[in-house]
């Protein structure tokens, strides 16, 4: 008996740790999970050159032909100025042409309660990034409401702020205002953001160089799975405003002297300057699936590292991109074989494109020549120019849409010429579209990498995918009889109100009969109510557009004309005759909306009904003894008053038609709403109704504040120095002239020749500037790649010496011939 006993006791602690070990593992796996979470894209706000403000604008660029590049504009003295074509030129640029924006100076400073003196000194970049947070929030259907204080972390990369420089006069500072360390400061951008629109999650302004933007964004995947904020902005900003940077760039020889970037082509030359601000609206997918959110595309994974000790700064680094890139894989436990576009970052220079493809085929060539299907590369830089701090959230917007849509854009024009002869294209299997394509149909998942570095040596990498809902009960509507809908608008003026008004009603004529519902929720939702409103209803889209158009034709705005004067703040049910004939109108509601049938139902009907409204942000009481039928109304069973200016109103909820108590709600409601009330309508969304995506956003009415250049503005007369009479072309006499050019460049007192490049300090910028300076009197017949960077400064010299001999001696045969 005893062994039994302990037979049984020895099973049940079997038992007992294997019911254990199970939930550690499944306890680990959830864990796990959460650490690769994926977030969605619910929204996104963008200003990309020449002119385009919507995602669906952007789209149809990328479809098109050509490019954003136009001419330094009028309002850009010092650009202009500065602009020279003979490249070498001290002081000068040799750019005229980039991706450059529209009216930059616009902004509803109203709308934002931003005083014009502060407005006129706030960079540009901070204005169109609270314009473009807005729209991102709105058409993700978040209202913005700033007494709210919701949990929004804002993560904004900005690379250079050179509005500022206008009021910096070393010998008058008298144009320094308390607005300039923060009308300017890099820093200040995000805080702005979150200040304004009252948010209480994280705030970071980000600078990693031309990387910004993809920082930002994996900063804000990293918030969001750790629950550090419930709604995230990821985006960044870039503009050129002053002729600094141009010049600085210029002087490298980094630039295209057209302007263009000219991605993975042979007649790569540089990268072309672009300006251009976005955000994106980002959420746990989750809970954008739980809330009903639009899903534009989902983010697997992302990974940022550094070079390290690599051979310059700002020189790209294949090692590290290929780390960076397998860990955003690893990140979103995707494999390289599902990969089907990789958005590259594609500056288009001579050094930095091989490095980027070499990179790419070190993790994804393998899978993709053993899949047989090509893997597309291209870069929206070759179309709107790099915008730097905001380039990666141009590739990102890019990407979503392509996911989107399932279609990949031509790349490269037929008319661009080869492709970069030092990219092994047969080998690597990759391809750069020059049509616009399907995405392959032999690939059964929709994946696509977006690929960024900076001169900082930050690389970053992300994996996204097409959205696929899990559960198509959360999509499609439950259907059921026709009734009326609620749609409502708001604005600040009455301008604004009119303007958008139109806009939603030419949205509405293109709106088909199943997404009306989902239309009708977004404005009611996802939107902040303001003073001047109007509210109608309808049966469907047309009636809807009608009632719109004719609230505007008419002047009044609903029931009233403008921004309420009283608000009503307080509500009065009536209930006319017996509680329990009110009982079939709650079911009706509790049908049509089910967020309002978790009623208490020992509560009796009246009051049941009086909770109901409550849940709309009201306050209501019970009239205190059986009320009259409204004027008018025949078999009413409760109706809800309030005072207004001109008396008391009433309208019914039920009616002895109990199938009509949603109707009455909704029109009761438009009432209120046009009122003044201060609802949050929520609650009226219909079974299975998400948030529409798509939908025109406040019609901000911006007016010009701008710091005109101080006179003077533009690049430097100065010239450079004479050619000397006799150029030394003896190997000591250019070993010397050599190194006393790279004493100069370096500005340094003195060069050991026995110490490397390296170790003098040189990297891309100063090599950059040695050769130039070495290529306006000889040519060069040696390539980067030849030249040993490590090697003492003497032995290196002595080697571009007889390079410089034998070309020198080879061209003089060649004339004498």
């Amino acid at each position: 008996m005893s062994d039994d006993l302990s037979t049984d006791s020895v099973r049940a602690l079997m038992e007992d740790q294997l019911r254990l070990s199970q939930r550690l593992r499944a306890r680990v796996a959830e864990l796990e999970d959460e650490r690769h979470a994926p977030v969605a894209v619910v929204g996104m706000g963008l200003r990309l050159p020449p002119a385009i403000n919507t995602p669906q604008e952007y789209w149809e660029f990328l479809c098109g032909t050509g490019t954003a590049l136009s001419d330094v504009p009028e309002d850009r003295p010092g650009l202009r100025a500065a602009y020279d074509p003979t490249p070498g030129r001290s002081g000068r640029s040799y750019v005229r042409h980039a991706g450059f924006l529209g009216d930059i100076a616009r902004f509803d400073a109203d709308f934002f309660g931003i005083s014009q003196r502060e407005a006129r000194l706030l960079d540009p970049q901070q204005r169109m990034l609270l314009e473009t947070s807005w729209e991102a929030l709105e058409r993700a259907g978040v209202a913005v409401r700033r007494a709210d204080r919701l949990d929004v972390g804002i993560y904004l990369g900005v690379m250079t702020s050179e509005y500022s420089e206008r009021n910096e006069d070393r010998s008058d500072l008298s144009r320094i205002d308390p607005y300039y360390v923060t009308g300017g400061g890099l820093s200040f951008g995000a805080g702005r953001v979150s200040h304004l629109l009252g948010f209480s999650g994280p705030v970071m302004g980000v600078e990693t160089a031309c990387s910004s933007s993809m920082t930002t964004l994996h900063l804000a995947v990293q918030g969001l799975r750790n629950r550090e904020c419930h709604y995230a902005l990821a985006g960044g900003a870039n503009l050129l405003l002053s002729a600094t940077l141009m010049v600085a760039l210029c002087q490298t020889r980094a630039l295209s002297p057209d302007g263009r970037s000219k991605s993975f082509l042979a007649s790569a030359d540089g990268y072309g300057r672009g300006e251009g601000v976005g955000v994106v609206a980002l959420m746990r997918l989750d809970d954008a699936e739980r809330e009903g959110r639009p899903v534009l595309a989902v983010i697997r994974g992302s990974a940022v590292n550094h070079d390290g000790a690599a051979s310059g700064l700002t020189a790209p680094n294949g090692p590290a991109q290929q780390e960076v890139i397998r860990a955003a894989l690893a990140d979103a436990r995707i494999g390289p074989q599902d990969v089907g576009f990789v958005e590259a970052h594609g500056t288009g220079t001579v050094l930095g494109d091989p490095i980027e493809m070499g990179a790419l085929d070190g993790v994804l060539g393998r899978a993709v020549r053993g899949r047989g299907t090509p893997l597309s590369i291209g870069s929206v830089k070759s179309r709107l120019g790099h915008l730097e701090g905001a380039s990666g959230i141009a590739s990102v917007m890019k990407t979503v849409l392509m996911l989107q849509h399932g279609v990949i854009p031509a790349a490269a024009s037929p008319d661009d010429g080869e492709l970069n002869p030092h990219i092994p294209w047969d080998r690597l299997r990759f391809t750069v579209p020059r049509q616009n394509l399907p995405w392959p149909a032999e690939l059964p998942r929709r994946v696509a990498g977006i690929n960024s570095f900076g001169m900082s040596g930050v690389n970053v990498h992300a994996v996204l995918e097409a959205y696929a809902p899990t559960a198509p009960a959360a999509g499609a509507p439950v259907a059921g009889a026709p009734g009326l809908e609620l749609l409502t608008l708001s604005a600040k003026d009455p301008e604004a109100l009119a303007r958008l008004a139109d806009q939603v009603a030419g949205h509405l004529d293109r709106t088909a009969a199943a997404s009306v519902p989902a239309v009708c929720h977004t404005l009611r939702a996802g939107r902040a109510p303001f003073a001047h409103r109007v509210a109608v209803t309808g049966a469907t889209a047309g009636a809807l557009a009608d009632a719109l158009r004719s609230a505007l034709s008419t002047g009044r705005t609903a029931e009233g004309s403008g921004a309420a004067s009283a608000p009503p703040r307080s509500l009065t049910l009536a209930v006319h005759g017996e509680e329990s004939r009110l009982e079939p109108a709650l079911a009706a509601l509790a049908a049509a909306f089910p967020a309002l049938a978790d009623g208490n139902p020992g509560d009796g009907a009246g009051e049941r009904m009086r909770a109901l409204l409550e849940r709309f942000g009201l306050r209501v009481r019970r009239a205190s003894a059986p009320a009259a039928r409204p004027a008018g109304a025949t078999a009413v069973l409760a109706s809800v008053e309030w005072e207004a200016p001109e008396g008391r109103q009433a309208l019914p909820l039920a009616v002895e038609r109990t199938d009509t108590a949603p109707d009455l709600l909704r029109a009761a409601l438009g009432a209120l709403f046009a009122a003044g009330a201060d609802l949050r309508l929520d609650a009226l969304r219909g079974p299975g109704t998400r948030f529409a995506d798509g939908l025109p956003t406040y019609p901000f009415q911006g007016k010009r504040y701008w710091i005109d250049e101080p006179a003077g503005t533009g690049g430097s007369d100065s010239r450079p120095e004479d050619a000397p009479t006799a150029l030394p072309l003896d190997q000591d006499g250019l070993i010397g002239y050599l190194l006393a050019q790279l004493q100069e460049v370096l500005q340094a007192d003195e060069i050991d020749p026995a110490l490397s490049f390296l170790d003098v300090g040189g990297d891309s910028f100063i090599s950059t500037l040695f050769i130039t300076r070495v290529e306006e009197h000889f040519d060069v017949g040696l390539t980067a790649d030849q030249l040993s960077l490590d090697m003492p400064l003497g032995d290196l010299m002595a080697k571009l010496a007889e390079s410089i001999s034998a070309t020198s001696e080879t061209g003089r045969r060649r004339q004498d011939a």
